[in-house]
């Protein structure tokens, strides 16, 4: 009895002193949060996590965002770590905005990256590890390497209202996702996803989309033509 009595004691001390470093945590992430282009209310992003140029970042009340986030303006490129030792690299200037909205949540390791324009609107829902870029890196020479060959194709990105994006997902240049879409987990999204659609695979294609008539979904047979918003 004296053992258990041990052993439940020092579990509840364990027990309490995670939850005060948790909270001494959530304290410090809240105070050594960057000023944005907007003041936000109750905006959380948890430590660690990296975030580049916030004066080309509105952000929106209630947002919250798990460990392990990167969140990027790239106002030139290359930045140091891309640069050829040489100087045989190509240059670029760059005029970011990323806009994110009301109550968006990620649970951990989101990376967005901007060069162009990426939106994020109200309500959108990011499970862990999902990348967005609005740009890819140059190719067009195979006997260079890619890193000093510039940044090509940036394109706005929209993510709509009420969206939930999966596990390991990865949204490339120009895509617009609908409201209230899913996209399903290890998902590559090449095109955009008109609202209220289910869509996975490599590259996503609609497998569901709802039915506003019956309230329910309803399964696509065949290839769905993707349409732009």
């Amino acid at each position: 009895m004296v053992i258990r009595s041990v052993k439940k004691l020092l579990n509840d001390l364990i027990l309490k002193s995670v939850l005060r470093l948790n909270n001494y945590q959530n304290k410090i992430a809240k105070r050594s949060l960057p000023e944005f282009a907007n003041k936000p209310h109750n905006l959380i992003i948890e430590l660690p996590r990296k975030i580049s140029n916030p004066e080309r970042m509105i952000i929106g009340d209630n947002s919250k965002f798990g460990p392990g986030c990167m969140i990027k303006a790239s106002t030139r490129y290359p930045g140091s770590w891309m640069q050829h030792p040489n100087g045989d690299h190509v240059t670029q200037r760059f005029d970011p905005m990323l806009f994110i909205g009301n109550n968006v949540t990620a649970t951990s390791n989101l990376h967005i990256a901007v060069t162009n324009r990426i939106t994020i609107e109200d309500d959108v829902m990011f499970a862990s590890n999902v990348f967005i870029s609005d740009y890819s890196h140059g190719y067009d020479r195979g006997d260079i390497a890619y890193k000093y060959q510039g940044i090509v194709n940036n394109s706005p990105i929209t993510i709509k209202k009420g969206s939930w994006i999966c596990q390991n997902v990865v949204i490339l240049p120009g895509v617009t996702i609908g409201k209230y879409v899913i996209i399903g987990a290890n998902s590559v999204v090449h095109h955009s996803i008109p609202d209220k659609c289910i869509a996975v695979g490599n590259p996503a294609r609609i497998k569901k989309i709802w039915d506003d008539k019956t309230e329910q979904w309803k399964t696509v047979k065949g290839r769905k033509k993707l349409n732009s918003n």
